[in-house]
């Protein structure tokens, strides 16, 4: 039940910021993937203090999604700045 709706979910994401649900390779889409996979990690937490596996893989996963960003600032700034504000990273 837990895959079925993960994946309706990431179809609705790669809908909204990668521009269709087959595009699954756009950095945006990737992106705001990650991010919503760092929120429901990060709610795990909050509750589960002593979870240390899933601290590191919250770690690799900010780490992967900073390295996208990076990506993207260099290569295209505008989308950039779009993609920070829609999701509401770096205030």
């Amino acid at each position: 039940m837990m895959s079925a709706l993960l994946s309706e979910r990431k179809a609705q994401i790669f809908a909204e910021f990668g521009g269709s649900e087959k595009n699954t390779g756009s950095i945006e889409g990737q992106v705001a993937l990650l991010t919503e996979r760092i929120n429901h990690i990060s709610k795990h937490l909050q509750k589960n203090k002593k979870d240390f596996s899933s601290q590191r893989g919250l770690m690799q996963l900010v780490g992967q999604r900073k390295s996208l960003l990076t990506y993207l600032n260099r290569n295209n700034l505008q989308s950039y700045r779009q993609l920070i504000e829609k999701l509401g990273l770096r205030k």
